[in-house]
């Protein structure tokens, strides 16, 4: 972006990452802490609670996948995005601030579904404007300030959430005020912040015509045929699928895990809350450094890096390295998000945006089941969650194999285009 200033839109649509970013730190943070303490009440292992909760993820991360290509491929019709955005934030909002109503785990984690699902739902849409609110110059570094203000922002209300935790007994309020308190905050943060890009988000690219339901569906099955086609395109959504599936099992599971390897409470939070604090200017930073070097590279830096994060935690056992690796994943957790959703951006039909986005959203955050859903079996089995880790590792090294097939795509590509028209003449005259 250089010197050149965020329009108006761009910080809009900016800010629904601030929005969004405080219930993915609820997520990440004090959820797993709140339902594991419920199933402990209840006479559930450690192990199992965190597979519950793994299971529940993933079940949510299912719907979506279902839910998204279909979704997608409606918002592409004129005026569809911004309503269908809309319905989906707001069940996610008014299902995070209920989390607080259920007195048992499993009505607990039907609610957090229900939140789950409304939330990565919006995401389909909210991913696919960025094709409506910056040019393919700019979309790698608004991207990037995306994440990195939603991480910056998100300490606003978890803090305030953090002091009403921690310190409820000097309040003078219950620990289960405290965390419904935390909820509806956080639901209040996420909807306020989002006001701004509704009034003013307008949608530029569509489909010429109106699709129904069944069209919707055949449009889908091109989008499909279409990517058999592009070998590009569907390589790198193969290598998305594995690698950013590592990056969400490690966000969402991250504070389970360090629960079961006997980290405290008050330890991983303010930890992970110094995530979000290395996460904004990383990301940044990333943004401004895929202005210099190709975002290809910078995203295997990045799955390599979060190879070592998922060996690094193997050993770990002590508050220091939990903070340590808190800090490494700070590093690049913005900046492989936000390159992987920009980098797709440019690569795909801007007037198909929406179709694609759910496409995309099968292969992201739709795929994230495989790897929740691996954690909590092996952890099953095993009765440790370390065989859960050796998992995830296992997803970095193929996403990173797949991501380099699809640069050599890439390249074969730009040769074929390289062929003169002369060559191209005669071999089709040959033909």
């Amino acid at each position: 972006m250089g010197k050149e200033k965020m329009t108006k839109l761009e910080k809009q649509w900016v800010l629904y990452d601030v929005g969004n970013s405080a219930f993915v730190m609820l997520v990440s943070t004090i959820i797993p802490i709140y339902f594991k303490n419920m199933a402990t009440a209840s006479g559930i292992s450690a192990a199992n609670s965190t597979a519950y909760l793994s299971y529940a993820i993933s079940i949510s991360t299912i719907l979506v996948a279902l839910l998204g290509p279909v979704c997608g491929a409606a918002a592409d019709n004129k005026g569809f995005k911004k309503p269908l955005f809309t319905a989906f934030m707001m069940i996610g909002v008014i299902a995070c601030a209920a989390m607080g109503i259920p007195k048992t785990w499993l009505a607990f984690l039907v609610v957090f579904v229900i939140a789950k699902v409304g939330f990565s739902g919006s995401l389909i849409f909210y991913d696919s404007m960025l094709v409506d609110v910056t040019t393919d110059e700019r979309m790698d570094e608004v991207s990037s300030h995306g994440y990195a203000w939603g991480y910056i922002g998100s300490c606003i209300p978890f803090v305030g959430s953090l002091i009403l935790v921690l310190m409820s007994d000097r309040i003078g309020i219950s620990a289960a005020m405290a965390m419904m308190l935390a909820f509806g905050i956080t639901a209040i943060w996420w909807v306020a912040v989002t006001i701004p890009l509704l009034l003013n988000y307008k949608q530029n690219y569509y489909a010429e015509t109106k699709v129904s339901v069944k069209e919707t569906v055949v449009r889908l099955e091109n989008i499909f045929s279409e990517l058999k086609a592009n070998k590009k395109v569907l390589l790198f959504l193969i290598s998305f699928f594995f690698y950013i599936d590592g990056v969400y099992t490690i966000i969402e599971m991250s504070t389970a895990y360090g629960k079961d390897v006997g980290i405290g409470d008050s330890s991983m939070l303010l930890a992970l809350l110094l995530t979000q604090v290395v996460a904004f200017p990383c990301s940044i930073l990333f943004g401004k450094l895929a202005r210099r070097f190709e975002s290809e590279k910078l995203i295997l830096v990045c799955i390599g890096a979060y190879f070592l994060i998922a060996l690094f935690a193997l050993q770990l056992d002590t508050a220091w390295k939990f903070w340590f690796l808190a800090t490494c994943v700070g590093v690049f957790q913005g900046a492989i998000q936000a390159l992987s959703r920009s980098y797709y951006a440019k690569i795909i039909p801007k007037e198909k945006a929406s179709e694609y986005f759910g496409v995309f959203d099968i292969f992201g955050k739709g795929a994230s089941f495989l790897g929740t859903m691996l954690m909590g079996i092996s952890t099953q089995l095993f009765h440790t969650s370390k065989a859960g880790v050796v998992m995830i590792a296992a997803l970095f090294v193929l996403g990173f194999v797949t991501f380099c097939l699809q640069g050599r795509q890439a390249q074969k590509g730009a040769q074929a285009q390289s062929v003169n028209p002369a060559q191209q003449k005669l071999q089709t005259q040959n033909l």
